[in-house]
């Protein structure tokens, strides 16, 4: 039984980037699928691991005992530095540093973004079909005030037009940074798959599809030509193999294009 187990929703977003981290280094894990959509998270057994009730959550047992790590871009930096396998942090100090600025500009700028038109769009409509007190049940159980007030948002269709117009807004100025960045380089960061790749590959994928006014061969051959790039890495295929939603019926779509 491997030592790892991995708690994670679809391999999309926060819950792809430790999935894929993995699957490149060749680290095996237990994998725990957690249904966000059934409030999995919130479930006692699941905040037993994680109390804030977030995911992805990741242990690792060894001599020391047991490790439990959270946050999913921190969970990734610590995969590469725990197992053996290919680095995915460059050798040079400033692709390094370019790897580190880039996720935390999609951690902390343009993935909210994302997230915010991802939850109006898909999150939100999924259950609509519960009940009004369905919902406050299923929020009341949400263990951080903020994810209670953002869930709240997303299952009433209360994000304001100009909260999704700034979250568009930022999706262009994103692509269109990301555009310029990769026509410097093979990938995001340095000349070599990184953690940038795999941080922002899982919230851009779907770009020709929910974004086709912004990403096109013709409007952004860089983009494109990455993407198509990062779909063809076998560990790539094989972490969305693993997912089951929708998710994953839209990737394989895509997918077609890509390979």
């Amino acid at each position: 039984m491997a030592d790892v187990t991995l708690y994670h929703w679809e391999p999309n977003a926060n819950s792809g980037k430790p999935m894929l981290a993995l699957a490149e280094k060749g680290v095996a894990f237990d994998s725990h699928y957690i249904d966000m959509l059934k409030f999995d998270q919130h479930q006692p057994e699941y905040l037993a691991v994680n109390p804030q009730g977030t995911i992805p959550a990741m242990t690792h047992s060894g001599p020391w005992g047991e490790r439990v790590l959270t946050e999913s871009t921190a969970i990734m930096e610590y995969v590469d530095e725990a197992f053996d396998g290919p680095s995915l942090m460059p050798a040079d100090p400033q692709d390094r540093w370019r790897v580190r600025w880039w996720m935390k500009f999609m951690d902390q700028w343009l993935g909210p973004s994302f997230s915010m038109i991802g939850w109006c769009t898909f999150v939100g409509p999924s259950l609509a079909h519960k009940s009004e007190e369905e919902r406050e049940a299923m929020i009341a159980r949400i263990p951080l005030p903020e994810r209670r007030a953002a869930w709240r948002k997303a299952m009433f269709a209360e994000f304001s037009e100009s909260e999704l117009a700034e979250s568009s807004r930022r999706i262009a100025k994103g692509v269109a940074l990301l555009e310029e960045e990769l026509g410097k380089r093979e990938y995001v960061a340095s000349n070599q798959y990184s953690l940038a790749d795999i941080n922002i590959f899982n919230s851009t994928y779907m770009l020709p599809v929910g974004n086709a006014d912004l990403c096109s061969p013709e409007l952004t051959p860089n983009i494109w030509r990455w993407l198509k790039t990062v779909y063809r890495r076998p560990a790539v295929q094989e972490t969305w193999a693993m997912g089951s939603g929708r998710f994953t019926d839209r990737f394989n779509a895509i997918m077609g294009d890509f390979v």
